[in-house]
């Protein structure tokens, strides 16, 4: 009720294709601190999501620190809630989810690195999404002024920016690390741009404007 309509405005804008890498955070200090899974399916009201197998073995061998940990995810929504529009939107898609649960940029840069070599690699397009709130938990105009300085080092196509601002400013974005490694995936995938499609805080939905939280829908190209 509070991301949907971002979420949506940004889908609503794309072409999507069969396959996805979904970056998340790792809310919960359990499991790797690099985890992805490469085998079954996701379960929601919808239906079963699909692992893509494939392209999971491919980003683990590009990627060394990957770890293959159902722990890091069995908790963690940060991919669950984009699975629904891509089962609306593209029925028979396949998926590869990744919870970063480290804070080191070597980390996101290596991972994002590993990541574009793969894409470039397939056949088929590959789509890289980053779920990510924003600020947390603070008034509404504190929200907006930290989110966007974080969203300005986005549209610039600046990783090392994004992951600077984010420490500097406590921004309580907690996927900044999903967001830091899909910007560097992009950029060498040759991305050239990026247009913020929508920005909204949870105000708009609760009508709470002392506690609140930021979403932004990003488009990088």
């Amino acid at each position: 009720m509070y991301s949907g309509g971002v979420a949506g405005a940004v889908y609503a804008r794309l072409e999507l294709p069969r396959r996805f890498v979904v970056l998340c955070p790792r809310h919960y200090p359990q499991g790797a601190p690099l985890a992805i899974l490469s085998e079954g399916a996701w379960r929601t009201p919808l239906g079963d999501a699909r692992l893509d197998s494939g392209l999971a073995d491919a980003l683990a061998q590009a990627c060394p620190l990957l770890r293959e940990d159902a722990v890091a995810h069995a908790r963690e929504h940060a991919v669950e809630v984009q699975l629904p529009f891509l089962q609306l939107l593209r029925p028979e898609f396949r998926f590869v989810p990744i919870a970063l649960g480290t804070d080191r940029f070597h980390s996101f840069s290596d991972l994002g690195q590993a990541v574009a070599r793969v894409v470039a690699a397939e056949k088929e397009p590959v789509l890289l999404v980053a779920s990510s709130d924003m600020n947390h938990y603070e008034n509404d105009t504190i929200t907006r002024h930290k989110d966007a300085m974080a969203i300005e080092s986005i549209l610039a196509l600046d990783p090392r920016g994004l992951y600077d601002v984010v420490r500097r400013e406590s921004i309580s974005m907690c996927g900044y690390g999903a967001a830091v490694t899909m910007l560097v995936a992009a950029k060498a995938l040759g991305a050239t741009r990026a247009e913020l499609v929508r920005y909204a805080t949870s105000a708009e939905a609760s009508g709470d404007y002392d506690r609140v939280v930021g979403y932004a829908g990003i488009i990088v190209e």
